[in-house]
């Protein structure tokens, strides 16, 4: 009897697993968005990229919220911008929580944290914004895949904006830690074969406010240079360098500022560089294209504002997920990873591509100047033109293919 017992306990469990897990591939399908909501003022990037995020999964399902018949359920996670709590939350995403593919995170060095959970559980990362080379680099794995533009791009374009040759001086002015480290070891590969040099690089830590001792040192850097002489700031989330810059009277030695593009609640500080140019990720009056046209019109008519950087990287990540979910043949991590190495797929920039090799969204940037308008409140980055991928020798980080 006692084995009769057993016998019938043990097919009750087949079958209630096999029911579990039939309802399990007719349930949500799961996508976590695992960013920094709280702890640092690249907060605001977070938001952005859940609002677009949201929004291109909207546009990509045209409202049904579905792909294959089956519900979209988005479940976000706080890293706190601690990359111990990244690896703690992302493992609960990929384990309690079975998500099929996470998105994340927001910083780049707290998002190096997350790359071996990936691979630990063998589950898609897509990472998005966070932006430094090294997270598709030789440290990543096959696992990893990556919406947001890299250090590479910000800098190939930033050298384009700037028109190095001989006769350009450059001092830079960056974050201590991966996002500023691999943002300038970019710009001065970027600069190779120019004649332009980098002639003093400034680290400083996270929410850095004074500067001054740092301006000095970048000033005597360059002040009895011949040419052109440029001061390039690439911080993502520290104090107000460009405003320390500019009362810092940086014209009394001929010395200008160049920086890439901001977030539009960043742009109004703009307004005192009219003139400036250099490179941007993405500013919503620049590309033209339908996607953007929907983007620009419904965040308008739900936010009261235009969409900002991070909203359009969100809605890339969205679209590209449901572009693989749709063209997959199933869900299984193998068959993702072969359907989007090499996959493009169309967002507010224009078209992107997964490059087969190393997993990075290829895509274009923009070349603007500075134009102010006593009517709009920001600073207006003014599209010069379109820096199409093909112009950038973005390097390649890892090679998946051997």
């Amino acid at each position: 009897m006692k084995r009769l017992l057993s016998a019938l306990t043990v097919a009750t469990a087949l079958a209630v697993g096999g029911l579990s897990g039939a309802l399990a591939q007719d349930g949500p399908v799961k996508i976590a968005l695992i960013h920094g909501l709280s702890g640092s003022p690249l907060e605001a990037f977070s938001k952005q990229t859940t609002n677009g995020f949201n929004l291109g999964l909207e546009y990509a399902t045209g409202g049904s919220m579905e792909v294959k018949g089956r519900k979209i359920e988005v479940i976000e996670k706080d890293t706190q911008f601690k990359p111990d709590v990244a690896r703690s939350v992302l493992a609960e995403a990929y384990g309690d929580d079975e998500v099929l593919i996470a998105v994340g995170g927001t910083s780049s060095g707290v998002t190096t944290a997350m790359l071996p959970i990936a691979a630990e559980y063998e589950r898609i990362l897509l990472v998005e914004p966070a932006v430094a080379d090294s997270l598709t680099g030789p440290d990543s794995n096959r696992y990893v895949f990556k919406t947001s533009r890299n250090s590479s791009m910000d800098m190939q374009a930033q050298a384009l904006a700037l028109k190095p040759d001989a006769n350009l001086s450059v001092a830079t002015l960056a974050e201590d830690y991966a996002f500023g480290k691999d943002g300038i070891a970019a710009f001065k590969k970027a600069l190779e074969g120019t004649g332009a040099t980098v002639v003093a690089e400034e680290y400083v830590p996270l929410k850095t406010t004074d500067y001054t001792a740092t301006i000095e040192r970048l000033f005597n850097a360059l002040k009895d240079k011949e040419g052109r002489k440029v001061v390039l700031i690439y911080v993502a989330g520290s104090g107000d360098p460009m405003g320390a810059l500019v009362s810092a009277d940086p014209s009394r030695y001929g010395i200008e500022i160049s920086t890439g593009g901001h977030i539009l609640p960043v742009l109004p500080t703009y307004k005192r560089v009219p003139g400036m140019e250099g490179a941007i990720y993405y500013y919503y009056e620049n590309p033209k294209n339908e996607i953007n046209d929907w983007l620009v019109k419904e965040h308008q008519d739900r936010f009261g504002s235009p969409p900002d950087f991070f909203t359009a990287g969100g809605m890339a990540a969205a679209l590209a997920i449901v572009k693989a979910l749709e063209t997959a043949e199933d869900w299984e991590t193998e068959t993702l990873i072969s359907t989007m190495e090499g996959m493009s797929w169309e967002t507010p920039k224009g078209t992107m591509m997964f490059r087969p090799e190393d997993h990075q969204a290829l895509q274009s940037m923009y070349h603007f100047k500075i134009k102010v308008d006593d009517n709009v409140d920001w600073a207006i980055p003014e599209l010069v033109r379109e820096i199409k991928p093909e112009e950038m020798d973005i390097p390649i980080g890892r090679n998946n293919q051997e």
